[in-house]
């Protein structure tokens, strides 16, 4: 079969060809350290790759959301251990402040630092974070959770938490609203609160009670009112009982248990004709309302039996609740801590996750560098060989055997 010389420089120069795109695809994998240079390269491997940097883009992402989440956790539970150390500080101020040998100017004292305390909790509560944001405004974060009322404070915020997703199938909330912070403390002994009436003229001190039979409780309010006979001086009290009950006068001896619908307390002291006492369920109650309830006690004249009577059932109602306000912030607490423990959990699978995807992308499209360097040399060889016989070829012709 006769060849021509056009065909001979065709063929030959397009295999030529082909072995020079050969090597310069294994040159760019080599220099790439990527054996998938285009998808058609292997489809099947360059859509897994593409899934495994999707997943590690994903993961990269929720590592991103973790420390957001961490940095803001962090910084609330320093607040909060700010937080602690204050009211630790005013329960001091109630223990310091029953000392029976003070007299109204040296409480006032107390009452001072108790407003100092007051005014550097209240800048606790409305804190901002790095971006300026309330930390404990909810998702209402650009203004003052708290305004300071005649009550204590009133919270402008809502109940909202800024969940971020810190897992495939997790979602943390990174703060918690001023609500749950500093109005989750309960009143009284978390289930019933006792109180003395503000116009008691006795020395009667309530205490804190206890619950006797939880299947009684009715979660109703009463009132226990004392009446002294003129004649023998004999106290009694009567519960007021909601219909059908018809409730009998009761004869006073101080320090014995009465008992309620479930609930047991006492009273000592002497109660004066007309004194009155509450019984009602307890309920979540401001910490600035506690701390401006205990102001109005100390900045109260406690001159007398009544005046220190009406100081030690203050100042017990306010020792009461400081303390549930601290189990309440202690519960915060944990919670937080529980939820940095948490992230550091996450932390630690999502660096084994992307050591996992990173080395199966790896598998996927990188190039084997003993393979390519040995192909390419190779190739190398082969291209120069092919040029070789290429010039040999193309200058076979019959005149070169005629003399």
């Amino acid at each position: 079969m006769r060849i021509s010389t056009n065909t001979i420089f065709e063929m030959g120069s397009g295999k030529i060809g082909d072995l020079q795109a050969a090597m310069l695809k294994t040159q760019q994998q080599i220099s790439t350290n990527r054996r998938i240079l285009a998808p058609s390269d292997d489809p099947v491997a360059a859509a897994a790759a593409l899934g495994m940097e999707q997943a590690i883009s994903i993961n990269d992402q929720l590592a991103t959301n973790r420390l957001s989440a961490k940095a803001a956790l962090s910084e609330e539970e320093s607040i909060l251990q700010s937080v602690t150390l204050l009211l630790q500080s005013v329960k001091d101020i109630v223990i310091s402040a029953g000392n029976g040998a003070l007299d109204d100017v040296q409480r006032q004292m107390f009452a001072t630092q108790l407003r100092g305390n007051f005014d550097e909790l209240m800048g606790l509560a409305n804190t901002r974070d790095s971006n300026g944001n309330y930390i404990f405004g909810g998702f209402q974060s650009s203004s003052p959770p708290f305004m300071q009322s005649a009550t204590g404070a009133d919270y402008t915020g809502d109940q909202g938490q800024r969940m971020l997703q810190v897992g495939p199938a997790r979602q943390l909330a990174s703060g918690d609203s001023g609500s749950a912070v500093f109005e989750g403390g309960v009143t009284g002994n978390g289930r019933f609160v006792t109180a003395a009436g503000l116009g008691n003229t006795g020395t009667g001190i309530v205490s804190m009670g206890s619950v006797s039979d939880l299947t009684q409780l009715t979660g109703l309010a009463y009132d226990v009112t004392f009446s002294v006979d003129a004649i023998t001086g004999e106290t009694t009290y009567l519960v007021n009982e909601p219909p059908p009950a018809t409730p009998t006068p009761q004869l006073y001896v101080s320090g014995d248990p009465i008992e309620i619908g479930g609930m047991r307390f006492d009273i000592k002291g002497k109660p004066a004709d007309g004194d009155t006492f509450s019984v009602k369920p307890s309920t979540n109650q401001s910490v600035f309302t506690t701390i401006t309830d205990l102001l109005t006690t100390l900045s109260t004249s406690a001159v007398g039996p009544t005046g220190q009577t009406r100081l030690a059932n203050g100042l017990a109602s306010a020792n009461t609740n400081i303390a549930n306000v601290l189990d309440n912030i202690s519960t915060v607490r944990t919670s937080v801590g529980a939820r940095l423990k948490e992230i550091d959990n996450l932390d630690s699978a999502g660096a084994d996750l992307k050591l996992q995807y990173t080395k199966t992308l790896s598998d996927l499209q990188d190039i084997d560098p003993v393979e390519a360097y040995s192909r390419f040399t190779q190739q190398q060889f082969t291209l120069e060989a092919a040029r070789q016989s290429f010039i040999k070829i193309s200058g076979l012709s019959l005149f070169n055997m005629l003399n």
